[in-house]
């Protein structure tokens, strides 16, 4: 082989190896941009965090998600409260529910705004001030909590910038906390929520289990007047009608959700009302998979209020 070959060889490889080492340097350097980039649009998350409550005889533990570009801003933001479920706490929506990949997701996307979520710890409260008085959770939320959080943090202190959401348990929650209180949210997003008949409470043969220390002792053949304050289907015929109308609802509950008759019952009461709201129900269980879908449509929703 001549001289001339030879050289013209090792030239080739040495052009390939040199391509080669161009193709890897690029590859990484997309990768460590773009690492750059999922890092870059990531909030923040604080998680049981304590706020010292003058109504209610514990701390009241909570978690915070603050949007990406919190930190490098100086703007306020619009702010959901958003609820966890029957047994759940604080932490539920982030370790299960993904609260924060979805709104990092979401906000990245264009999908909705930038918002705060602050997450509280309801325990099993159902979100109600208790019938003795011993617990009552619903005045500290609305008369501390809220002050607090939307003094803590750069809040859009604003009914039209403020909404609550929740699962289950969360889902009654928002559903009544926004109903008998008209003034605070723009938006109310509830998810599988814990809403009953009269008929189911009635006949629910775990009622003193699950319920007697909020509404008190079960009465025979009929729902006690305090329960009633607090029944999103009672609430809707008893707060008046264009206070109701100022808030946008949507309600999801799954085609196999065993919740699915107290949800569907007051979609039906909303329709004969005429009080506008958003009705879904999908493919689904009782379940987080369901849950973190509904979360994602829920922003969707809630951010039509807030970017008006």
């Amino acid at each position: 082989m001549s001289i001339s070959i030879i050289r013209i060889l090792i030239a080739l490889l040495f052009k390939q190896k040199v391509i080669l080492i161009m193709k890897k340097i690029l590859v990484l350097s997309f990768v460590i941009i773009y690492s750059f980039s999922l890092f870059a649009q990531t909030g923040k998350v604080f998680e049981s965090l304590e706020f010292e409550s003058n109504l209610v005889s514990y701390p009241v533990e909570y978690s915070v998600y603050l949007p990406p570009d919190y930190e490098s801003s100086n703007r306020n933001y619009p702010i959901l409260y958003l609820l966890h479920g029957y047994s759940d706490d604080e932490t539920g929506w982030i370790q299960f529910g993904e609260a924060n990949t979805i709104a990092d997701k979401g906000i990245a996307n264009g999908d909705f705004s930038s918002c705060i979520i602050v997450m509280p710890d309801g325990k099993v409260s159902w979100y109600a001030n208790s019938f003795d008085g011993k617990d009552p959770w619903e005045d500290m939320f609305v008369k501390e909590f809220i002050p607090f959080i939307e003094k803590e943090y750069r809040v859009r202190s604003k009914k039209e910038f403020r909404a609550i959401a929740g699962l289950s348990m969360g889902g009654y929650g928002a559903l009544i906390l926004s109903m008998r209180n008209t003034d605070l949210f723009s938006s109310c997003v509830a998810m599988s929520s814990g809403t009953f008949t009269d008929e189911e409470m009635i006949s629910n043969d775990a009622y003193d289990r699950y319920f007697g220390d909020i509404y008190g002792p079960k009465e025979r053949e009929r729902v006690s007047d305090y329960y009633k304050s607090y029944s999103p289907l009672h609430l809707i015929e008893t707060v008046d009608l264009e206070k109701l109308k100022s808030i946008r609802f949507y309600i999801d509950c799954g085609d196999d959700d065993f919740l699915y008759k107290g949800n569907s019952a007051l979609h039906v009461k909303m329709r004969d009302l005429g009080i506008p709201h958003e009705y879904r129900v999908r493919d689904g269980i009782h379940s987080w998979s369901y849950w973190r879908t509904g979360l994602f449509d829920g922003l969707v929703f809630i951010s039509d209020k807030f970017r008006r």
